[in-house]
């Protein structure tokens, strides 16, 4: 049996744990850079509000309906998130941390358990433990797991934790699970499953096994079985190291100074580094690109991007700040009025065995050195405390962050102060 563990309305609820006063009020989270909406409490759901609504064309309705808005704060949600993970870890020693709010645990120790209790306790000790509300859902497959919690958060009766054990139970919830909500199954999936005359999730299970596999690959198959009650999908207890890595950000205000651009893109790049260094990757491949402001009526959009082989693979921040930048020199058009920028990294493979070129001469072991003891320091005093010149202090292209809470878990000086008399 598997449990899908997923927060209700995360970064909402993150929120509201240091600020009570918020509970039963609308509230939601923006973007990057204060853009666009990516969270919202119920009460926000129930005035008509969309995710992915860019909030400045929504302002006079949300200062009409008193809806509280906070920028995100990832440092806050990244540590509560492993809060709720150390909780789920007393269940099981078996758990796939799935996204920042989802996390499945095999429950296969628990023989002949009760599974809806076992659900209400983790539910009742998560939330006694970090404050965040979540809904569980069990099953027999992690793809039937993720119909069971689509049913515990979305009908009231189930009150947060449903299971489906029995035959009838997964009949009955595939019969009641519209195809675009079934786990996997994306938009252009769900266009031509429709074009089939396959509505459900059940309508899918009824399909041809070689039907599927023609038209879905084995992946999709693999789904099939397993909302069939057949476990495909393992597992994944160590997280695979991923094929690419990009930072991109929104500068909080049209940039047109090259300087100041060069210092986002060298920042970027020292962002990809840091992240290529700790999967123990190294990347082949760069990519830069900037571009103006989509949203200016008035002015024409210009997106520019170029993609360099590297001259050797490296995860060195010295190196790939010196190779963003080149970069960065080719596509720049002086005049523009700039809005975004990033670096993305790609053909990445293990830093263990790098092949290194005959015609470019680096010393590998000075720039390992240099990297280990920046991340160090960094690590130990905080982000940036030791940096590349090049990358400036970001005041001028920084993100807009006009409502961010504090960092009540990860900062000294943001912990909350209770007066007693």
């Amino acid at each position: 049996m598997y449990a899908l563990v997923d927060a209700n309305n995360f970064y909402v609820s993150c929120e509201r744990v240091f600020r009570p006063e918020l509970n039963g009020k609308p509230v939601v989270v923006l973007s990057n850079n204060d853009g666009c909406i990516i969270a919202r409490s119920n009460e926000a759901k129930a005035l008509g509000l969309k995710m992915g609504e860019p909030a400045f064309k929504r302002k006079t309705f949300l200062q009409k309906h008193h809806v509280h808005i906070f920028s995100s704060n990832y440092a806050l949600y990244g540590d509560m998130s492993k809060r709720v993970v150390q909780v789920l870890k007393t269940y099981s020693p078996a758990i796939e941390i799935y996204s920042i709010d989802e996390s499945f645990l095999d429950l296969s120790g628990f023989y002949q358990a009760n599974y809806e209790l076992l659900g209400k306790n983790i539910k009742e000790k998560v939330y006694k433990h970090t404050g965040i509300p979540v809904g569980v859902g069990i099953s027999t497959t992690k793809a039937l797991s993720k119909i069971a919690n689509r049913i515990a958060k979305k009908e009231k009766q189930y009150q947060g934790v449903a299971v489906l054990s029995t035959a009838r139970d997964i009949n009955r919830a595939l019969r009641n699970t519209p195809i675009d909500d079934v786990w996997g199954i994306g938009r252009q999936y769900y266009k031509f499953l429709q074009s089939k005359g396959i509505f459900t999730a059940y309508d899918f299970t009824c399909m041809n096994d070689n039907w599927v596999r023609k038209n879905l690959t084995v992946t999709g198959l693999r789904l099939k079985k397993e909302l069939q009650g057949i476990s495909c999908i393992p597992l994944e207890s160590v997280l695979p190291a991923k094929k690419a890595i990009a930072t991109t950000r929104g500068f909080g205000k049209i940039i047109t100074d090259k300087k100041y651009i060069r210092e986002a893109v060298a920042t970027y790049a020292t962002r990809c580094s840091e992240k290529l260094r700790k999967q123990k990757s190294v990347a082949n491949i760069l990519t830069v690109f900037v571009h103006t402001d989509p949203f200016k009526d008035n002015e024409p959009y210009h997106y520019l991007s170029k993609t360099i082989n590297l001259e050797f693979p490296t995860n060195s921040q010295k190196e790939l700040v010196k190779f963003a930048l080149k970069t960065l020199d080719l596509i720049y058009r002086e005049g523009l009025r700039y809005k975004k920028a990033g670096v993305i990294v790609s053909g990445l493979e293990s830093a263990e065995s790098i092949q290194t070129s005959l015609f470019y001469h680096v010393d590998i072991n000075t720039n390992e050195q240099l990297s280990k003891v920046m991340d160090g320091i960094n690590e130990k005093y905080g982000r940036d405390k030791v940096k590349l010149a090049v990358q400036g202090n970001g005041k001028e292209w920084k993100l807009k962050q006009e409502m961010l809470s504090a960092r009540y878990t990860t900062r000294w000086s943001d912990i909350p102060k209770i007066k007693c008399g």
